[in-house]
């Protein structure tokens, strides 16, 4: 290997541990619902998307809810990505004159990259058009990795109230709460509940 490219290698693995901490928090910090700096710029954003989607940001989504929408979400992206492929003989930004993707091949690309598997049995600039690569592969490319991201925030959120007595309630537009301290307070109300000695006791603590 060349010094140049020993080089790269070194600079990458710098930005890389550089970026650990900074977008470690901002991940934490948007995914307890707690203000990250961008707010005020995103927020906006986020509601409209949030309305386009028919989606209620203060409403929790049960283990099936996630699931459906992760298919739903997924189908329509191998289906457009699919017919992109397949059209864009008739398309704009094709100075080459492409032709449509095979059958087999658009089906095959399609479902590799909405996976985020990326698997790519085709010459990429012999065979798609610039729009089909910017607006197909490349908009994949983000948003299959997004998909899987949601997807792991959610088990973890389950993992980590599996044991609680009952999910804690979602947090209202605007406030801030830590996963952490609502977890210890729950545990901490199941272990006063344990030391109450029974029916008589638990009737003298709620009407003395």
């Amino acid at each position: 290997m060349t010094a140049n490219g020993l080089l790269q290698i070194g600079l990458f693995f710098a930005i890389l541990l550089a970026l650990v901490k900074p977008l470690g928090w901002y991940m934490a910090q948007v995914y307890e619902g707690r203000p990250c700096g961008l707010d005020r710029v995103m927020r906006p954003v986020e509601r409209w998307f949030y309305r386009l989607a028919g989606v209620r940001h203060d409403e929790e989504m049960e283990w099936k809810t996630y699931a459906i929408a992760m298919v739903v979400f997924s189908l329509g992206g191998t289906l457009f990505l699919y017919g992109l492929q397949r059209l864009q003989d008739f398309l704009p930004l094709n100075p080459q004159s492409f032709g449509a993707v095979p059958s087999d091949l658009a089906f095959n690309t399609a479902t590799s990259f909405v996976t985020n598997t990326n698997r790519q049995a085709y010459g990429g600039e012999s065979t798609l058009t610039y729009l089909t690569q910017m607006l197909g592969l490349t908009v994949q490319n983000f948003v299959s990795a997004a998909t899987g991201m949601a997807v792991l925030i959610a088990l973890v959120r389950g993992l980590a109230r599996r044991n609680s007595p009952s999910p804690p309630a979602p947090l209202p537009q605007g406030a801030r709460g830590d996963v952490g301290e609502t977890l210890e307070s729950l545990d901490g109300r199941q272990g006063q509940r344990r030391d109450l000695g029974g029916p008589e006791h638990a009737h003298r603590v709620i009407d003395p």
